[in-house]
């Protein structure tokens, strides 16, 4: 039981980190979405980024809180 409880959190830790990777290539523009990246100069592109980052950071502190 312990050894699937670490692997959940390894889990969820890898997935917070990649959210934060992908929403900052997105923000940066180092990601595009192929079809969206053109309309309005890329900008649906950023916020889309903003959100995930800002998701990300929300469950950390809901994590946090939950403990």
């Amino acid at each position: 039981m312990k050894e699937n409880n670490l692997i959940g959190i390894v889990t969820w830790i890898v997935g917070i980190l990649v959210s934060l990777a992908v929403g900052s290539g997105m923000i940066d523009g180092t990601l595009s979405v192929p079809g969206i990246s053109s309309v309005g100069s890329g900008i649906i592109v950023v916020i889309a980024g903003w959100v995930v980052v800002a998701g990300a950071i929300l469950s950390v502190i809901l994590a946090i809180f939950n403990k």
